[in-house]
């Protein structure tokens, strides 16, 4: 991308808030961003080749999006953390192998998708996070669902094609999910805990593709409950 086609760009984001500029082969963040620092309420750098996102994003504390999928990104410096505003993330299609647990200070967070890296632990730093709604994690390599997820607020949470083998009860205890998406992973029906069935809100759970039939699924106690939610949301829907 010319000079003059950035400057054109940057002219227009300080009267809109507003920066997208993808499929452009940029490796680095330019250093003409920085004049933008009050201005930015959105930005997308999403389909470039960054490696590394540097730790100047920190100043931009008045983001409220931040796309930077399809990149080639190894890791996020814990800066990010002072993107107070910050209410939708998307890291998906990077490179990385873990993220900062000072995500855990971004209150505001309502959205994030962190598909198609390489995540071998479930990121707990999204748990406490009370207006999270919406948390993405399908592709990675995450194994287990740990304890900690008994904190996390989301309605729907996305694990599809991992390698989760073990959910822990905790998870029946989330205080807002509804949807819960496990397709495609290394579940045994065994790892299944009844209470997701008997004693969560969970009112639609996506199991199709582990190590067991789903008639299997449909024969655990509980499931009748679970199926009792299902209707009663289909219901409201129409």
């Amino acid at each position: 991308m010319g000079n003059a086609a950035l400057k054109q760009k940057y002219e227009t984001a300080t009267k809109t808030g507003v920066l997208k500029i993808s499929q452009k082969k940029l490796t680095e963040f330019p250093n003409s961003l920085k004049g933008l620092e009050h201005n930015l309420r959105v930005l997308d750098f999403s389909d470039n080749h960054f490696t590394a996102l540097p730790k100047d994003i920190g100043i931009f504390v008045h983001l409220k999006q931040l796309n930077l999928e399809k990149n080639k990104i190894t890791s996020i410096p814990e800066e990010i953390c002072k993107l107070v505003k910050l209410e939708t993330l998307n890291l998906s299609s990077n490179k990385l192998t873990s993220l900062p647990v000072s995500l855990n200070k971004l209150s505001h967070l309502k959205r994030v998708e962190v598909t198609d890296n390489l995540l071998a632990n479930f990121p707990v730093m999204f748990c406490n996070l009370k207006h999270l709604d919406f948390l993405d994690l399908s592709r990675n390599k995450i194994g287990e669902i740990p304890d900690e997820v008994q904190n996390l607020y989301v309605t729907e949470l996305v694990l599809n094609q991992n390698q989760v083998g073990s959910i822990s009860e905790g998870i029946a205890r989330c205080p807002r999910m509804k949807t819960l998406r496990l397709e495609e992973n290394c579940l045994q029906l065994s790892s299944i805990p009844l209470a997701i069935l008997n004693e969560s809100s969970i009112s639609m759970i996506a199991l199709e593709g582990n190590l067991f039939e789903m008639k299997e699924f449909m024969n655990l106690e509980g499931y009748d409950a679970y199926m009792e939610r299902y209707t009663a949301v289909k219901k409201k829907m129409f």
